[in-house]
């Protein structure tokens, strides 16, 4: 049976753009990014995001459609997918769900429950405690809230303990009582979720590592220097918080130098992958490929064809 949907999910540097374009090329898919950093305007180097000719030969869906100054929630995400995959199967092609923002996976797959607006005065009043305390801080006063909630999240992860606490101080019920209420419409069925990662994770430290360096080269201190110039941008949004371009805003604000900017990008970057890795070891029914099987490609394309009759174009 012809796919749904594919779920082309991976950690950070594992190879997944060069495979989706080869994918293609060879089957009737079109990509729909899965990035919750891609989606802002601008941030090119630090997200790694595909060039103008990898674009050229396979556009992705939702990338350039906010400025870093906005909010881009989950919700929304699932609202714009669903709306690009039912286009995309409409012309009689495949949806290819590409990235490793696992949160947005997990709610398409799942559906997302209707959670209360948001209120940018209390947003302000929990930044504003959370500038002196510090997160870990809220991230424990979350537990003492809801504890199932603050298992599944971070304790340096502020954009989600924030918006957890919101919920709960909006309302006075909890994000985990929020989401036992009836969902949104989940993704149709059948879904193809396939897996690309190192077998080895030195390597996959290794890859983070020389990314983050070629991004220096590239100019990324240059791309956040833009933004840090701007004025009406400031490293509580969401966009600015995204690993490396929270570091590089430190360095540029005088809090790291050029020693530990290197350090810390990578740091963080190797806990987002730690993260990634055991959100996909927990999916069922998914089929992991070794990105560092020289012939990755042709297996993952040969899987396609044999086990869901897609047919090369």
């Amino acid at each position: 049976m012809i796919p749904s949907c594919i779920f082309l999910m991976g950690p950070t540097a594992s190879g997944k753009t060069d495979l989706a374009v080869s994918m293609v090329k060879h089957f009737p898919c079109d990509i729909i990014s899965v990035d919750s950093a891609m989606v802002y305007q601008g941030m090119n180097i630090g997200t790694a995001k595909p060039s103008a000719s990898v674009l050229a030969q396979a556009p992705h869906r939702l990338i350039d459609i906010r400025d870093p100054t906005q909010i881009y929630s989950v919700g929304q995400f699932c609202r714009d997918a669903q709306a690009e995959i039912q286009a995309i199967q409409s012309a009689g092609r495949i949806p290819l769900l590409v990235g490793g923002t696992m949160l947005y996976f997990h709610s398409l797959q799942q559906g997302l429950s209707e959670l209360p607006t948001a209120d940018p005065q209390m947003r302000q009043r929990l930044n504003s405690e959370a500038e002196q305390i510090g997160w870990p801080a809220m991230h424990q006063r979350l537990a003492s809230i809801d504890p199932q909630a603050a298992q599944r999240i971070h304790p340096n992860d502020a954009q989600r303990i924030q918006r957890a606490l919101e919920v709960y101080e909006v309302s006075g019920d909890t994000m985990t009582a929020w989401c036992a209420k009836t969902k949104a419409q989940q993704l149709a069925q059948p879904i193809i979720k396939l897996v690309i990662a190192p077998a080895q994770r030195s390597v996959l430290h290794a890859r983070i590592a020389q990314r983050f360096h070629a991004m220096l080269e590239q100019g990324f201190i240059e791309e956040v220097y833009g933004f840090f110039m701007r004025g009406d941008l400031n490293p509580d949004l969401p966009a600015m918080r995204c690993v490396g371009y929270r570091q590089v805003w430190r360095y540029l604000a005088g809090e790291l130098d050029h020693v530990s900017l290197p350090e810390k990008a990578i740091i963080a970057t190797r806990q987002l992958a730690k993260r990634q890795l055991t959100w996909l070891r927990a999916q069922t029914e998914a089929h992991w490929f070794d990105s560092l099987e020289p012939n990755m490609t042709e297996q993952v394309l040969k899987w396609l064809e044999k086990n869901h009759c897609i047919c090369e174009l």
